[in-house]
Order: C-alpha cells, then structure tokens, then sequence
C-alpha cells in the first residue's frame, strides 16, 4: 500500500491540541487523522458531539429563569403581533 499526502491548514492552538489529543490516545497526528478519515468513509457519516455542558454565566442564567417562572414573574409566550409591538417599544 503506497502512502499519500493530505496537507491541511489549521491555526497553531489547534494543531497543538490535536497533536496532545492524538498522542494521549498513543496515536501520531497522522494516524489519528487517518482512522478518523477511514471510519467516516465506512460509515458513510461524521459524528461530533460537543460537550454540553454551560458556561458558569449560562448556568447563573438559567437558575435565573428559573426561579422567574417558579415565582411567576414570566408570563405566557406573546403571540407575533403583540413581539413584535414589544422590540418595536425597545428601540
């Protein structure tokens, strides 16, 4: 099996993330790119799945809203008209 060159082009942090990332699982960049690519090629898909987890800020937000709706501080949904006439009011 002959050996071809696939050259990409990705900021610095990136390419020392994936380089740390790849090694961690005992793998060189290239390897690692290369099982990515053949599993994507048999399964016909690419899966990413990002970490969700929130930001502190986002969860600080959201105990907010929370708490709002628990002490009925939000009302019901406005239906398109009555949005509208709200943002208009904001500007």
């Amino acid at each position: 099996m002959s050996n071809a060159l696939l050259s990409i082009r990705t900021d610095d942090e990136t390419k020392k993330e994936i380089t740390a990332f790849a090694n961690s699982v005992g793998l060189s960049v290239s390897a690692f790119v290369t099982v990515v690519l053949k599993q994507a090629v048999k399964e016909g898909r690419v899966v990413l799945t990002p970490e969700l987890e929130p930001t502190h800020y986002l969860e600080k937000i959201m105990r907010k809203a929370d708490k709002d709706i628990k002490e009925g501080r939000v009302g019901p949904p406005m239906d398109k008209a009555k949005a509208v006439k709200h943002l208009r009011s904001l500007m």
